[in-house]
């Protein structure tokens, strides 16, 4: 008798398991996710268009974008608004007229792209699969063969595929941007 509780006990329990796993939802949020999509919507330094975006996603991609890539340092020109530059004792507010729109110089040839949405809605121009192709291989979507120099695509390739669709999703809510002047990362 006390088998056969334990048994169905364990089989409801894991059914449950798959229940929960299955339901809509769940794909977004990975376990302990909620307080990284909370912090993500609100660090996002530029209005965001959830209309027919996944939340989660979009909160999780501020977040990685944010909070752990530094991607602004290296894709926003300049990277804060002036007189704000934490560097030099502002308080880090970031320049939202020119947010992640590229145009940062390192040197020679070398120009950090603009990752907002396109006419289209693809962040740099990119569908989800080449997004992916580039954070992957580093691959340059611009000089096939090439591989991207500065985009640190070594780290970024081991990111889960989770977290590349939810900063690929967070790149099509922000708003389109254009590059501003700057003449270094971080600036």
């Amino acid at each position: 008798m006390k088998r056969a509780i334990l048994t169905l006990t364990l089989f409801l329990g894991f059914s449950f398991t798959i229940v929960l796993l299955s339901t809509p939802g769940s794909q977004a949020q990975g376990a302990g996710d909620e307080s990284k999509i909370q912090q993500g919507l609100a660090i996002a330094p530029v209005h965001l268009t959830l209309q027919g975006k996944n939340r989660a996603l979009v909160g999780l991609g501020s977040y990685l974008i944010n909070a752990v890539g530094g991607c602004n340092d290296c894709h926003s020109c300049p990277s804060y608004v002036p007189g704000h530059n934490p560097f030099d004792g502002g308080d880090g507010q970031i320049n939202g007229t020119n947010y992640l729109a590229g145009g940062v110089p390192f040197g020679g040839p070398i120009v950090s792209r603009n990752l907002t949405p396109d006419a289209s809605g693809k962040p740099a121009g990119l569908t989800f699969d080449q997004f992916l192709h580039v954070l992957r291989t580093g691959e340059d979507p611009e000089q096939p063969g090439e591989l991207l120099q500065v985009m640190p695509w070594p780290v970024f390739r081991n990111m889960t595929d989770r977290d590349i669709q939810a900063i690929y999703e967070y790149l099509s809510a922000i708003p389109h941007a254009e590059p501003g002047v700057c003449f270094f990362p971080g600036q």
